[in-house]
């Protein structure tokens, strides 16, 4: 089977590799890692970074010409498989439809339509023959009945467990992914290090961030281990210090209690909060608001990221009642998605 992928996102070719665990006989064409040994891509994810908004509007004519020669791709592709992305792989799968009305277009790991701008799911059912959900919650937003719940893909690909009693006095802290993220909470997070001289502290930084580069943002001499991988850090650790995103639902199913602390900027935050009306960040307590109304952690944001609450977090977070409610959240997930997804695409 010839497949047409758009996978713009390092998370998403992680998802992607585990689906083709379980196919035999799939060649990929399009966008996706060039490292997956399954097709040739037509541009590596690498090509399709943008960093910020101005970066964004200058590529705008280069990306309409990606998606027109993503379109004369499908003509020989059997199926289509979107992944995230919506800002490209949305206005991409109208021009898919638009040109081949019969081909079957599979989009995995849907927009996050519950937090903002819900007007995508008229979209999506419109232009998408099968909505593959990862979280149990999110199928309810889809009125056509497209939408189905295929499981959570970190649950094929987390093997780690947090044992606390083992793991006593090491602590992890996670500033995030982005240069600008790091640079607003290191100076706490370094403060924070000071004021527990006796931990073992680890400081994950992902793998396309340079040593020099870590020297530049005010890591360097402060006697921290660097780790590359989220997930080793977090099955090291007694407790974490994260930034947000994917990092706080791997911390909550490998079973390493943590509190969220995140500073965004001030116009984003306006936004996020008076706008879009978000009251929460962590993505492990909005899939457990959805399912039950209760919370797994704290979230310390903007000026509430002090030193001292975070250090009262340490010591005062309820180690037990975060183990429960861990055990809360893996159930509701459930199991998996990587082998539904990939019978899903080898199904005629």
């Amino acid at each position: 089977m010839r497949l047409l992928v758009s996978a713009l996102e390092p998370s998403s070719n992680l998802h992607l590799r585990e689906v083709l665990k379980h196919t035999e006989n799939v060649t990929l064409t399009g966008i996706f890692d060039k490292r997956i040994d399954a097709g040739t891509p037509l541009y590596d994810i690498s090509d399709m970074a943008i960093m910020g908004v101005v970066d964004a509007v200058k590529k705008l004519p280069w990306f309409f010409k990606v998606a027109d020669e993503m379109v004369a791709l499908a003509k020989n592709a059997d199926k289509v498989l979107l992944m995230d992305g919506s800002g490209f792989n949305l206005p991409l799968a109208k021009k898919l439809k638009t040109a081949y009305p019969d081909k079957e277009i599979i989009y995995y790991i849907l927009p996050q339509v519950w937090a903002s701008r819900p007007k995508r799911v008229e979209k999506l059912e419109r232009y998408c023959d099968r909505l593959l959900g990862i979280l149990p919650f999110e199928t309810a937003y889809y009125p056509s009945g497209k939408a189905e719940y295929v499981g959570h893909p970190l649950l094929d690909e987390i093997d780690a467990t947090c044992r606390p009693e083992e793991n006593k006095g090491c602590v992890a802290f996670l500033p995030g992914s982005r240069k600008s993220e790091i640079e607003r909470l290191m100076p706490v997070f370094l403060e924070v290090r000071k004021q527990m001289p006796d931990i073992r502290p680890l400081l994950v930084i992902p793998p396309h961030f340079s040593r020099q580069q870590i020297a530049k943002l005010y890591i360097g001499n402060h006697n921290f281990e660097i780790v590359r991988n989220t997930q080793q850090a977090l099955e090291r650790a007694e407790f974490a210090f994260i930034c947000s995103g994917t990092a706080t639902l791997e911390a909550a199913l490998i079973g390493t209690p943590f509190t969220l602390a995140y500073i965004a900027k001030k116009l984003d935050y306006f936004i996020g909060t008076k706008l879009f009306g978000i009251k929460q960040v962590g993505l492990a307590n909005i899939i457990l608001t959805h399912h039950n109304g209760t919370t797994l952690h704290n979230e310390l944001l903007q000026e509430n990221v002090t030193v001292d609450n975070l250090l009262a977090e340490y010591y005062n977070t309820d180690r037990k009642k975060f183990a429960d409610k861990a055990a809360e959240l893996r159930a509701y997930l459930g199991h998996g998605s990587s082998e539904n997804v990939a019978n899903i695409l080898v199904k005629r």
